[in-house]
């Protein structure tokens, strides 16, 4: 059995192309198919709906017409046309507007009937189609005569309405007025795709009638909700033959079309043709062969074309495809391989683009210092064997000396605490001294010596949180009582900031304490195995069946040399990493199979956990999800 072994600290993190053998399940090489690129447009199946209304809220009382177009390929697949009866008068002007009278809806079937079929007819499967009309009145769907016979399989199909937004609002609200469940439908806005295509010296207005007229639609529309359903097609029609020669040619490209993407970011999504399917961590490289940004997921290649779409938002996202010469990609067997490779090359390569997980020396830590007299210090390294009395890794300084205050005024290591007597409980009131810090003092008629706000200090570094979430939810609730909401937010960013390293050190320390940890997840149709140590994750295999996971977890122990015990917490592997193993254990999914340690891999029933639900501005443990 051979696995992938990744370097020791310190080692250069090999980036070139391998030949990467697994176990179980090999990564065999593949001949892509065109189904890997998306959903081509010709195989896609539209319906394009129009409703025609009262001109009231969307409910009950607002739908008159429905009509609706089902296309494939080009052609026409089904029609669906329907009076409905409102249960109330048309007003005039839509009557003039419409030619759709009160009389002409009284004895249309009711809504209740109406939207059930055209429900159906949205989810039917497309049959063979030997001609016919559309229907009238009767609200039941059926074959267009304009559509040769053929079968076509059954996909969730694509709604495309002109003003999308008010159709779409109308049969929601109808829906909702006799609680029928409105299905979960991908929904195209020709009137938004429209004015990102036409120009003003194209059309002078992106009306329906007009593009219509400019795209020589068959037929024109009338305010009629089949005769704009039909108008609509052709214009859809013509938009998707403008909007071929610029690359867009799949479904997932026409659904953000109308979103202002730069035609030229778009033209550079053939930086993505090469990318594997698969697993991975990939690297936008500049001009001059530098690494801009590096990222992970658990398809590279579907990620990596989102860059070219609408999909991303950020500035600075759009900044760096411009400058993006190619796309480097290293796949790997597991989506937690993937995020761990991704955070090294962050580490290696401090790539621009990227504003998370840089610089992993710059994590700081809370320590106590007792000479010459007692102070809590913010450094950027803790040793292995003060880890436990010591808190941290944090995010960012500010947040170190927000929990190191807080800390502070918990154990009366203020100076203007020690040795002073209390009045009062800590229950009673929180009294001030000199300045404006609060003075949380030893119990009532005591002395606050050195002695004892040194051991309630290293109590608190140890993580015996209790008290401070005591005092600090009252001492929140009272000033948001008293309406002083600015020094209510300063108390609760103090609190998240001294619980959310708390949990991480909980989280991080049986990692950084065992030598070996073996574990197995079932992950799909497959199983994951990895080895780790001090935090570190060092190799990694799949397996199809869990009979084979006890012996290839044995076989991967054996193979893999294990390193040294590290003289400083995190030095081994980033502690972004260690948080990555550490969800990945805490999984459902896995067991843990083998580990070396000296405390056990368990969150302690008295932790800063347990706050977590009750206090949503504390950080979560981060999850394998899409970044």
């Amino acid at each position: 059995m051979t696995a992938r072994h990744i370097p020791p600290p310190g080692g250069r993190i090999d980036t070139e192309p391998i030949e990467v053998y697994r176990s179980g399940r090999p990564l065999l090489p593949r001949q892509l198919e065109f189904a890997d690129l998306g959903t081509p447009l010709e195989e896609v199946t539209f319906v394009v709906v129009d409703v025609e209304t009262t001109g009231g809220r969307p409910g009950a009382h607002s739908l008159t017409e429905i009509g609706a177009v089902k296309v494939c390929g080009g052609e026409v697949v089904q029609e669906f046309s329907s009076l409905v009866n409102p249960g109330v008068p048309i007003p005039a002007q839509i009557t003039v507007l419409t030619g759709i009278t009160t009389a002409m809806t009284v004895s249309a079937p009711p809504l209740s009937e109406v939207l059930p079929a055209f429900l159906n007819f949205l989810e039917a499967d497309v049959p063979a189609l030997d001609g016919g009309a559309p229907v009238s009145g009767g609200g039941t769907p059926v074959p267009s005569s304009r559509v040769p016979a053929r079968n076509r399989a059954a996909e969730p199909p694509v709604l495309v309405a002109h003003n999308a937004h008010f159709d779409m609002s109308h049969l929601r609200g109808a829906c909702e007025a006799i609680d029928v469940a409105w299905p979960r439908l991908r929904v195209l806005d020709t009137l938004g795709l429209a004015r990102r295509i036409f120009t003003r010296d194209e059309v002078p207005n992106h009306k329906l009638s007009t593009l219509a007229g400019y795209c020589r639609a068959a037929v024109q529309p009338s305010h009629r909700a089949l005769d704009d359903a039909r108008a609509t097609v052709d214009v859809l029609h013509a938009m998707i033959g403008r909007l071929g020669p610029l690359g867009v040619t799949h479904i997932e490209d026409l659904l953000t079309a109308s979103n202002p993407v730069p035609a030229r970011r778009r033209r550079r999504a053939v930086l993505a043709d090469h990318v594997p399917h698969g697993p991975g961590s990939y690297r936008f490289i500049g001009p001059n062969s530098e690494v801009l940004y590096v990222g992970s997921s658990g398809n590279m290649y579907r990620r990596v074309r989102q860059y070219f779409t609408a999909a991303e938002k950020r500035r600075r996202m759009a900044e760096m495809v411009e400058l993006a010469t190619r796309v480097e990609t290293t796949p790997t067997a597991t989506l937690l391989e993937a995020r761990v490779v991704e955070l090294r090359d962050i580490t290696r390569f401090d790539p621009p683009y990227n504003r998370r997980s840089r610089r992993p020396q710059t994590r700081t830590w809370i320590s106590l210092d007792t000479t010459p007299v007692a102070r809590l210090k913010i450094t950027r390294s803790c040793s292995a064997t003060e880890v436990a009395n010591s808190l941290g890794p944090f995010g960012s300084r500010s947040a170190a000396r927000r929990a190191a205050e807080l800390i502070g005024d918990e154990a009366g290591l203020n100076p203007a605490g020690l040795n002073v007597p209390r009045k009062a409980d800590l229950s009673d009131c929180p009294c001030r001294f000199a300045s404006h810090a609060p003075c949380y003092l030893a119990p009532r008629g005591t002395v606050n010596t050195a002695a004892v706000a040194i051991s309630r200090a290293r109590r608190l570094l140890a993580g015996s949180l209790a008290e401070v979430w005591d005092h600090q939810m009252a001492r929140i609730a009272r000033l948001a009582g008293a309406e002083r909401f600015e020094e209510a937010g300063v108390e609760r960013d103090r609190l998240s900031a001294l619980l959310t390293a708390a949990q991480r050190r909980e989280l991080l320390v049986p990692l950084w304490q065992a030598s070996c940890v073996v574990a197995a997840s079932k992950r799909g149709d497959h199983w994951e195995i990895i080895l780790a140590s001090y935090g570190r994750l060092l190799a990694t295999a799949t397996v199809s069946e869990a009979r084979d996971v006890p012996e290839h977890a044995a076989a991967l122990r054996s193979a893999t040399p294990l390193p040294e015990a590290p003289a400083r917490a995190a030095e081994h592997a980033h502690p972004e990493e260690t948080q990555l193993l550490a969800a990945w254990l805490a999984d459902p999914r896995s067991r843990v199979l083998a580990i070396e340690g000296e405390v056990p891999l368990a969150v302690p029933l008295a932790s800063a956990h347990r706050f977590a639900a009750s206090f949503p501005g504390a950080e979560e443990s981060p999850d394998l999800a899409e970044r």
